[in-house]
């Protein structure tokens, strides 16, 4: 009799094993062998899937930090490069069309000189902002210098670039100096003008 009685523990510790191995494995819930393990690869799947897009954002937070870093270091010395660009532009501008011999020799020295900084500046990711007459303004890449009513261009369209700008990792290190369409501009605002210059026999330019 006092075996039987011994025996009354091991059996509870046993049928508690057994409840606890079933409530690990989902058959409490339930569910069936299969259905357990099905239950179980999903929740290891989804797992992954979570890791995977952890690892994907804390590539893209270091790819960003590096250039954030690279800019830091960099912003100064490409600001001090930027005169010098401009002087070259400058220089280009003032030669004239048709120089001689010697003259040609120096303006094309010149035009080496600034394609060799430009491309220098590219691989740095220090990019030029020159607008062509008719793009859109840009408030965060343009600088309106003066607005201007056009014939040629919509309102709010560039008219004219008056100084390069550049942005450094798609951040404006300095703006690009525009002459922006005033409101109204386009191909009305120019008949309008030409219409108003002919009634009072007065000349009309076309040029903004």
């Amino acid at each position: 009799m006092s075996d039987t009685h011994d025996d009354l523990p091991h059996s509870e510790e046993l049928a508690a094993d057994i409840a606890e191995a079933e409530a690990e494995a989902g058959l409490d819930d339930g569910l069936g062998p299969i259905d357990a393990l099905i239950a179980e690869r999903d929740q290891w799947k989804d797992r992954a899937l979570r890791a995977v897009a952890e690892a994907e954002n804390t590539k893209k937070r270091a790819e960003t930090q590096s250039n954030d870093a690279r800019a830091y270091a960099i912003q100064r010395f490409a600001r001090d490069l930027l005169g010098v660009a401009d002087n070259l532009e400058r220089a280009l501008m003032a030669a004239p069309k048709d120089a001689g011999a010697g003259e040609a020799g120096l303006v094309t020295g010149l035009e080496l000189t600034q394609k060799s900084l430009l491309q220098a500046f590219e691989s740095n990711n220090l990019k030029r902002v020159a607008p062509e007459p008719g793009e859109a303004f840009d408030p965060h890449l343009h600088q309106a210098m003066m607005e201007q009513v056009s014939d040629s261009v919509q309102g709010g369209q560039v008219i004219q670039t008056l100084q390069a700008g550049y942005a450094l990792f798609g951040r404006t290190v300095r703006p690009a100096m525009v002459v922006v369409a005033a409101k109204g501009s386009g191909a009305a605002a120019g008949n309008a003008a030409y219409a108003a210059a002919a009634a009072t026999g007065g000349n009309f330019d076309q040029k903004a």
